[in-house]
This record gives C-alpha cells, sequence and structure tokens, in this order.
C-alpha cells in the first residue's frame, strides 16, 4: 500500500513546550500544524513551517476551537457563520506562513472536539468541507475513514484523505473511543503499532472488541502531544516499511 504516517505538531505557545517536534519531523511525512487558537502561537507557526520545510515534511492546517485552555478537546456549538469564519481565520494564518517560508500547505485536517463532533455530525462537516473548498479547492481534506467529514468533503469536491489514528481504540460505530473510557488512548509504543498493523491487514478498522470495519484508508496519525510519541511513530513507520509499504507526504498519495 501507499501510506502515509502524520503527526500533530506546533502546539507549543510561548514559552510552554508540547511534544518532540524535531525528532518527529525526522520520522513521519506530514505534519498537521496548529494554527494559534487551540495551540501554538505566531512564532511556533513560523518555525515550525520552516523546520517542516528543512526536513521535507509537506504541512496542513490543524485548525481547532478557540480553546487553549481546553487545548481545543471541549465541543463548542457555533453558528456557521462563525464556524467557517473560525477555519478561514487559521487556514488562512498558517496557508500565509506556507507562503512566506516557500512551503505552502498541502492540507486541512480539523483538531480535537472541532473534528470529533463534525465525525458524527454531517450538516457540522458540511460547513467544514464547504468553508476548506472556498479558501482553496486543492486543499486535501485529511478526515477519519467512516465518518461524516470524509462524506461532507467528497460532496464538496474535495480530494479525501482518510485516516486511520495509531494510538487510539474504536467502538463498533467506527468513531474513536470517547477518551475518558478506559483504554481508549494506547500510551504504549508497542500497542500502537500492533494496532496500526492489525488494521492494514484487516482491510479496515479494527475496534476495542475485535470487530473490523472494512474501509479503504491513507494516512495514519500519531499525536504529538503524547510521551511516547516519538517512539510510537518510529516503530509504526519500521514495521510498514518492513512489510514492504510505501510511505509518502499526503499530496503524493493517489487518492
Amino acid at each position: 500500500m501507499q501510506l502515509n504516517l502524520n503527526a500533530d505538531m506546533g502546539e507549543s505557545f510561548g514559552p510552554w513546550v508540547m511534544g518532540s517536534d524535531e525528532a518527529l519531523l525526522g520520522i513521519i511525512d506530514s505534519a498537521n500544524l496548529a494554527c494559534g487558537l487551540h495551540a501554538g502561537d505566531p512564532m511556533v507557526m513560523r518555525r515550525a513551517v520552516g523546520a517542516a520545510r528543512d526536513a521535507g515534511v509537506s504541512i496542513g492546517a490543524h485548525p481547532g476551537f478557540a480553546d487553549l485552555n481546553g487545548f481545543g478537546r471541549r465541543p463548542m456549538h457555533l453558528p456557521e457563520e462563525e464556524l467557517e469564519a473560525l477555519v478561514h481565520y487559521q487556514v488562512g494564518a498558517l496557508a500565509a506562513m506556507g507562503q512566506a517560508a516557500g512551503w505552502p500547505i498541502r492540507h486541512v485536517k480539523p483538531h480535537g472536539a472541532m473534528n470529533n463532533m463534525a465525525c458524527a455530525d454531517r450538516a457540522m462537516a458540511d460547513v467544514l468541507a464547504r468553508a476548506v473548498a472556498r479558501l482553496d479547492p486543492s486543499l486535501i481534506l485529511l478526515a477519519p475513514a467512516e465518518s461524516a467529514l470524509a462524506q461532507a468533503g467528497a460532496a464538496a469536491g474535495l480530494r479525501v484523505a482518510l485516516e486511520v489514528f495509531a494510538d487510539r481504540s474504536y467502538e463498533s460505530d467506527g468513531q474513536l473511543s470517547p477518551r475518558s473510557q478506559p483504554g481508549a488512548v494506547l500510551h504504549s509504543p508497542e500497542a500502537a503499532r500492533d494496532h496500526v498493523l492489525s488494521m492494514v491487514e484487516a482491510g479496515g478498522l479494527v475496534t476495542r472488541e475485535g470487530e473490523v470495519i472494512a474501509t479503504p484508508f491513507h494516512s495514519i496519525c500519531v499525536h504529538g502531544d503524547g510521551p511516547g510519541a516519538v517512539e510510537t511513530a518510529r516503530l509504526v513507520r519500521q514495521a510498514l516499511l518492513a512489510a514492504g509499504h510505501e510511505l509518502l507526504p499526503l499530496d503524493r498519495i493517489g487518492l
């Protein structure tokens, strides 16, 4: 398979540091960069874009709710116009950083609660997909497999890359297990690697109960804020390459 390994990055803020961005850039193919509202700030964004360029890692905007204290993981219910403006504000900011650095953004991936809500709410998903298409229809929408967001992206005429998560478990409806559930987050890099291999071999999502939900997918996410993120990404990459798969930047995957 042609696959992509991505990570959420650029989530530091001022003097506060989150994640191991430099180490991850030596392993992943594409980076989802925070845009200053759930995490990040102008200097963090600028440095992250430059570092990704120097590492040859493709970049995408990672917009979320304006919720620094909650890291964008708290649900917010916004009017459609405000939600669309929130996406344009953040994607536009990162696009400007990319243009200035000579390293344009290639995709958009919503963050946290914004992403989770749009995966289950088709009306909200349509707003997000329309916001991306109006801004730049050439951008790839990185959306979870078996989600309303992926369906909305296709309906809006966007190229959609379907994503699975290395370090998160799935429920029988194809949604991520809530973080409040025991076992929702796979903290062991070995467990995350095995989870990815099981999905690749099964050709779909593998739930907590071992059920398989058949679906194609193109990209595998490792959350960059976890303490085991670098080792998880390294083990996943090694395992996929050893199994004969090709790992590419998101814009070079056949979608």
